[in-house]
């Protein structure tokens, strides 16, 4: 489904913009927008549900206590008086249908962001290598790897099947070449001698894992040399996994630090995100009362995901989606905070806004002391 979705309506627009705009770091920002305004309606409707939530829940845990508590010895009662309470304030699971609906295409607009034209993309063959007495016992089976939409040219893109007719099952001494065709049948090295400059996408072949138990030539042969497991991976670069856009070296650069050299453009992108992030959970709390756990978590949480993406390097690409996806939300929540409420729970956000307000008043004339003397200020006459 994700690469339905991809291939069907993600890369059809970024085709659109980019035929408006030659920049892929544009097409990118683009894509972004339209699809956040398309699932607007949507997450919308999470952030409200959240919203109503963090107001709700205080009476309606209260509430709920108080019925299970009423009604003990009466289920049937308890469960009429708990789904009145739901439908007056609203399920929490409410606000989770949505985000639910929406997955999907966020799926396969980061999994499009990862791939070609963005990215090398890597095509990955676990084999396993048997002594030849036991191959023979081994029913042959096709394996087909998962399909990629290969940009051969600015607006010209294929899917890319990986082959092992054999399967991934070889005995010692056999020999088995890695099939990338189309969809349609044709071979990938077809596709590429109608293309200028085709050779440029061709693949390149490695072993990543069991180098004594298989080897691969540059045209993807497999040969398998003794029993165990191996990996074999082969990658089709990137139409623009090289191309730069504003402060960005490349698109597909991956990783905060290349031979000891800081990436700068990656550390700018990741503190962008946490930044964003960051303002995002506090446009969030607006018009909220005090709420010092979700202060600290608001605090926490953007640390902690920020300093994630460190140890699990993503493509540069994939980071400016994140930030301008990050800043649309922002802008979203600040929107709908300024949003009116229905008028029950209104009121108990303007009762819950007053007790913080008489705390925090009580507070400040508990530590001034008698009169309104602060603490340390010295005791006069009266």
């Amino acid at each position: 489904m994700i690469g339905y979705i991809s291939d069907n309506l993600l890369l059809p627009i970024l085709d659109f913009f980019y035929g408006l705009v030659p920049s892929y770091g544009l097409a990118i920002i683009a894509l972004t927008v339209v699809i956040r305004l398309a699932l607007f309606p949507l997450s919308a409707g999470s952030i409200r549900s959240a919203r109503r939530m963090r107001i709700a829940q205080p009476v309606m845990q209260q509430r709920q206590a108080e019925i299970k508590s009423k009604y003990a010895n009466n289920p049937t009662k308890q469960q009429e008086e708990l789904g009145k309470l739901m439908k007056e304030f609203g399920s929490p699971l409410s606000g989770c249908l949505p985000l639910l609906v929406q997955m999907p295409i966020l799926f396969a607009l980061f999994a499009t962001l990862r791939g070609s034209p963005f990215a090398d993309v890597p095509y990955t063959f676990n084999v396993k290598v048997l002594p030849a007495e036991q191959i023979a016992a081994v029913e042959p089976k096709p394996f087909n790897s998962p399909s990629h939409s290969i940009f051969v040219t600015a607006t010209n893109h294929v899917p890319v099947i990986g082959t092992l007719e054999k399967g991934t099952k070889l005995g010692v001494g056999d020999s088995e070449p890695v099939q990338l065709h189309t969809r349609t049948g044709d071979s990938f090295a077809s596709v590429l001698k109608e293309v200028e400059n085709g050779d440029s996408f061709a693949p390149s072949w490695s072993v990543t894992k069991g180098e004594g138990i298989v080897s691969v030539d540059a045209d993807g042969t497999i040969h398998a040399l003794a029993p165990g497991d191996a990996t074999v991976e082969g990658k089709i670069p990137g139409l623009a996994a090289r191309s730069g856009f504003l402060f960005i070296k490349a698109l597909g650069q991956v990783g905060f630090m290349t031979d000891g050299a800081v990436n700068w453009d990656i550390a700018i992108l990741v503190a962008a995100f946490g930044a964003s992030l960051f303002i995002s959970q506090i446009l969030s709390g607006m018009g909220m009362p005090a709420n010092p756990q979700q202060s600290t978590a608001n605090k926490i949480t953007p640390v902690m995901i920020t300093a994630m993406f460190l140890f699990f390097p993503l493509p540069a690409g994939v980071l400016l989606y994140m930030v301008v996806a990050n800043i649309f939300q922002a802008a979203q929540t600040f929107l709908l905070s300024r949003e009116a409420l229905p008028d029950n729970l209104q009121a108990i956000l303007d009762k819950q806004l007053a007790q913080a307000a008489t705390t925090v008043t009580a507070t400040a004339g508990a530590g001034a002391g008698p009169a309104g003397r602060m603490p340390f200020e010295p005791k006069g006459k009266k």
